[in-house]
């Protein structure tokens, strides 16, 4: 939504609500094939950093860290 001709500010928002949902990212990674075994090692490694960070922050949470 463009408020007062605001363009910047609305392109802006748009941009940080592309780059929340992942958008970019995917363009990105879809600008080239990657093969299922390659694809199936990234997601993997995704999954393992993501469930690291959670424990990281569950840990500084409980005052662990």
């Amino acid at each position: 939504m463009v408020r007062d001709n605001n363009v910047e500010q609305a392109l802006r928002a748009l941009k940080k609500k592309l780059q929340r949902e992942g958008v970019f990212r995917e363009m990105k990674l879809r600008q080239h094939f990657e093969k299922p075994s390659v694809k199936k090692a990234r997601e993997k490694a995704e999954a393992v950093r993501r469930a690291r960070k959670l424990a990281r922050k569950k840990a500084q949470r409980e005052g662990l860290l």
